[in-house]
């Protein structure tokens, strides 16, 4: 097996294990105040990789930065279109202290989706080096577990039984690794698209971080000092990661 398919392959269901794990402990154990203490850390990890291992590696193919950064606006304007769509279809209003607000079915669909484009982007990344990959593998464990969290809070809300509920969010963090085999074979023969594909995973890596998670944690009351040092330990950890 080719090692770059081995590492996307291992990695995605490492991602699946350890978030879905996580999810159940945050979700059934810890309390509140330290689930968005982790969105702070979160919120810190996934800017660092986006700005210092993302764009820099994006840089070192021979990409122009005004393209690079054409495609990043792009990407952005596209994941802001993207969740106005689906919060229009929602028929619910946005509330921005709850970023994971969405009807039951849109949960295990919506989550599904993006968990296969984090496929995707793995696969970009570990297809440029490993150690790009195991830096985008962290991240995206780092930002799926308060979202997983959120799902989990609101398929149990909903009335789903917690077994129900493990099971449908461990199947559908499985698309993961079906977007890191198509990632894999699609990227692998098209080199010149992997700089293009790591650049659009800044750019939802930015996104996540700048109107997900940080318009949750204004809304956030008092903390702010372990917010901080949650968000410094997750630049920290960003900055340490091999790129």
């Amino acid at each position: 097996m080719h090692p770059a398919l081995t590492n996307i392959l291992s990695a995605s269901l490492l991602c699946a294990a350890v978030s879905t794990l996580a999810a159940v402990v945050v979700t059934f154990r810890i309390r509140t105040k330290w689930l968005t203490r982790m969105v702070s850390f979160s919120a810190g990890l996934l800017l660092t990789v986006a700005l210092l291992d993302l764009l820099p590696e994006v840089l070192e193919t021979g990409m122009h930065s005004k393209t690079m950064f054409g495609i990043l606006l792009a990407g952005l304007l596209g994941f802001f279109l993207a969740e106005k769509l689906m919060l229009a279809r929602s028929h619910h209003p946005h509330n921005p202290h709850d970023s994971f607000s969405r009807p039951v079915p849109l949960i295990l669909l919506g989550g599904s989706l993006h968990i296969f484009t984090d496929g995707l982007l793995m696969a970009a990344a570990f297809l440029t080096n490993q150690a790009l990959g195991w830096s985008m593998t962290i991240a995206i464990i780092a930002h799926e577990i308060p979202r997983e969290a959120g799902d989990f809070a609101l398929l149990l809300a909903a009335g789903w039984g917690k077994t129900k509920t493990l099971v449908s969010n461990l199947a559908a963090r499985l698309s993961c690794t079906a977007g890191g085999v198509v990632g894999f074979f699609t990227l692998g023969g098209t080199q010149h698209w992997i700089a293009p594909v790591l650049t659009i995973a800044a750019a939802s890596f930015l996104y996540i971080a700048m109107a997900g998670l940080f318009p949750w944690l204004r809304n956030e009351k008092g903390d702010t000092g372990w917010h901080g040092g949650f968000m410094v330990a997750g630049v920290f950890l960003g900055f340490s990661l091999p790129g």
